[in-house]
This record gives C-alpha cells, sequence and structure tokens, in this order.
C-alpha cells in the first residue's frame, strides 16, 4: 500500500488546499493518473498516484493540506478496508497523525549532536525570519520532522515581543453579528505574505510622463493586420517590455535582487519580465522567459496566452517564477494616474505603467491635445539611489519615444 502525501513542490509552499479529486472514493487508479487538484500560493496543481490500484481518500474536497499530509492511500482492497475511517480528514483543523517516533540510533545521539542537525524550513520562511532579524537556527519547528512554518516564525517573534503591536489588538465590534468572514485563498495568503516582506524594503518611486504619440501611431496601425494575419492581439505592454528591457541593459541594477546575508547585489543576466495578471482570487505574476530574445508579436502572443491561463486556472509555477523585473500596467484597466507599485519581492524594481491617455502638452511654445503615458519606477533603496531611477526611467523614456526604435521592433 502506498501514501499519496502532499509533498514539498518547491518554491517555498508549505501548504495547500483540496480543491477538486479527480476520482471517487476506492476507485481503480492507474499509476501516474491525476488523482486530485491542489490549489497552492502559486498554482493548481495535479497529483498523480504513486502507483495502481483502488485509492482511498482521507483528506476531502474543500480541505488544507500542510507539507507531508497523507491526502489518500492506494493498494488493494484488503489493504485498504485495514485502515481506519477515523483517520480522514474532515476540515483544516485537523489532520492525520504524522508523529514518528525517535528512532534508538536517534535517542542514543548526545543532545548536542541533536541541535547541529540541518535546519528545515522553506526559502519563504528563511526571507521571513531573515526580514525579521531572527536566527531561525533557533526557532523550534512544528511541522513534519520538525520543519519550520511561517506561524512558528511568528510565534518565536511574539515571545521576544512585550506587547501586540496597535494593529494586532483586537477591537470589539458591536456590530460582529452582522459580518461575514471569509478566509484567505492559498493566493491571497501568498500575496499578503509578500506584500509584507515588500513593505520592509527601503523604498522610494521616481514618476515621469512619456510623449506616447508615436507609440499610438504603431499600435494604432499595425493592430489590426496583426490580429487578422496572426492572431495577436497587439496592446502597449510588448512595447513596453522591449523598451524596459533594454533599459535595463543600461541600468543592469534594476535586472536583480538583493542578498542581505552576505550583503551582496545579485545582478541578473536574463531578462525574465513578470508582469502582473488579474486572476479571481487575486493577482498572479506570470513570466515572459528571455523577453531580449522575443519579438514583439511573440511577447503578444505569449501575454495572450498566458492571461487565457490564469483565468482557467491552467497555469504552471514553471510560468510564474524566476522573474528578474516585474512590470505592472494598471492602465489595462483603465484607471490610475501616477500610481506606487508594491516591488514583488525579491526583485529590486517595478515599473508601473498607467491609462495612456489625451492631455494638454506643450508644442513649440503652444498647448496642445497630446497622447501621455505616465509611468512609475519604485525601486530598493538599499541597491540604487534616486539619480540611478532618473536614469532608468530617462532610458526608458527616450525608447518609448522612439519611432526608429520602435518600427525596428
Amino acid at each position: 500500500m502506498n501514501e499519496i502525501k502532499f509533498v514539498d513542490i518547491g518554491e517555498g509552499i508549505t501548504e495547500g488546499h483540496i480543491q477538486k479529486w479527480l476520482v471517487t472514493d476506492m476507485a481503480d487508479v492507474k499509476e501516474d493518473q491525476p488523482v486530485a487538484q491542489v490549489e497552492t500560493d502559486k498554482a493548481v496543481v495535479s497529483i498523480p498516484a504513486p502507483s495502481s490500484g483502488k485509492i482511498k481518500i482521507m483528506a476531502r474536497e474543500g480541505t488544507d493540506v500542510k507539507v507531508g499530509d497523507t491526502m489518500a492511500y492506494v493498494g488493494s482492497a484488503a489493504e485498504l478496508n485495514a485502515v481506519g475511517t477515523s483517520e480522514i480528514k474532515n476540515n483544516a483543523n485537523t489532520a492525520v497523525a504524522q508523529t514518528a517516533k525517535p528512532t534508538e540510533s536517534m535517542q542514543s545521539k548526545p543532545v548536542e549532536a541533536q541541535e547541529q542537525k540541518r535546519v528545515l524550513a522553506p526559502p519563504s520562511v528563511r526571507r521571513m525570519a531573515e526580514s525579521m532579524g531572527i536566527d531561525i537556527s533557533r526557532v523550534k519547528g512544528s511541522g513534519p520532522e520538525g520543519r519550520i512554518t511561517e506561524a512558528d516564525v511568528k510565534a518565536y517573534a511574539g515571545n521576544k515581543t512585550q506587547a501586540p503591536s496597535h494593529a494586532e489588538i483586537p477591537v470589539a465590534n458591536a456590530q460582529e453579528g452582522n459580518t461575514e468572514r471569509v478566509p484567505l485563498s492559498q493566493t491571497r495568503k501568498a500575496i499578503a505574505k509578500n506584500m509584507e516582506l515588500s513593505w520592509q524594503m527601503p523604498r522610494a518611486s521616481h514618476m515621469d510622463l512619456i510623449d506616447a504619440s508615436s507609440i499610438y501611431s504603431v499600435v494604432q496601425k499595425e493592430k489590426e493586420k496583426s490580429l487578422k494575419q496572426l492572431n495577436v492581439k497587439l496592446s502597449y505592454l510588448p512595447f513596453i517590455i522591449k523598451a524596459a528591457v533594454e533599459a535595463l541593459k543600461e541600468n543592469p541594477r534594476f535586472n536583480a535582487s538583493y542578498d542581505r546575508d552576505k550583503q551582496e547585489v545579485v545582478i541578473k543576466k536574463y531578462y525574465n519580465i513578470g508582469i502582473a495578471a488579474e486572476a479571481q482570487d487575486g493577482l498572479k505574476v506570470v513570466v515572459i522567459k528571455d523577453s531580449d530574445k522575443k519579438s514583439i508579436l511573440e511577447i503578444a502572443k505569449e501575454i495572450d496566452s498566458l492571461h487565457k491561463k490564469v483565468l482557467d486556472q491552467t497555469i504552471s509555477l514553471a510560468e510564474m517564477r524566476d522573474t528578474s523585473f516585474t512590470i505592472t500596467n494598471v492602465g489595462s484597466l483603465g484607471g490610475g494616474f501616477l500610481a506606487i507599485p508594491m516591488i514583488n519581492y525579491p526583485d529590486v524594481a517595478i515599473l508601473g505603467v498607467t491609462l495612456l491617455r489625451d492631455m494638454p502638452v506643450v508644442k513649440d511654445g503652444a498647448v496642445v491635445a497630446g497622447k501621455v503615458l505616465p509611468f512609475t519606477i519604485t525601486f530598493d533603496h538599499r541597491v540604487v539611489d534616486g539619480a540611478e531611477a532618473v536614469k532608468f526611467g530617462n532610458a526608458f523614456k527616450g525608447y518609448m519615444e522612439d519611432p526608429e526604435f520602435l518600427d525596428m521592433l
């Protein structure tokens, strides 16, 4: 008999939400057959059967599972009938017992040797501890095999704090009965965690306006043709990506991350541009890999494909990781003038672009109607300074306003 456990799939994911079982209890399954869909804070992943046989489901749809939790068993009918029904996980607050007894060899080891064992914690938890100034080796893990969770880090920090912060003090609400409590989805939990990490960065922003008359003319001229001939919906975003890549080449410290432990800037030699995409349960960042090597139309087609995957929840983890720089385009929603976006941790910077609109501009001493595209670059001030942000902004603006550059693409 084999167990189907929720395993560590990387990216710092420690828990998931069983969205759907693809088979029924005690059904026949084949090895590697997808049997369940689990929503993580990054994407919906399929869980395969480890072997052929019958399946006994131990964790119901709509419940949360942590790394190491048993979701089901696969084996013969006789083997599965021996599994007690009392072990079935009915809600997110109960779990299959996973506690392992220490082996004789472990018990015989001196305490000092046991304390030197490897710290078990996913990258996201390590980053959280680092951002809070906590030595993670001092935190006691409550997860499987002593794995350290976010709750463990927060509990350790709370024990060192004399009193809760003002924001954490519960406030009495006379209308409590007239409210609704909605649990956060895995995606919203990830957004909350990353925003906390991002907020702890010492950051600043630089803003400017682009004369968008040239890019407006190019897009209007080419979009109908690209749709008819190539079935590609052309927008301003692929041009923004290409202009940003050229600006990053001239200002490489924006295409980077910061290693706090080693106090080093990790400059990336690739251009994986993250794009914030709206989903049903919050924003997801999809990634245009090697954007410098792709044409405008190739990028446009990939944006359309990734956006469809986000909407129908088929986006994969590989399509949402390894960013080097991120762009958020709130102009596609029709709102905003000069927004200040949050940095997509652990990137050094994020470019926010708002709605291209008609605005009064001065040309040759006269006020005329012009096409204007506002943008903001928000950056980690530990890595780059305001003067460098202005240089990046000027480079980005220059490419966006250059008709020869736009036509070349």
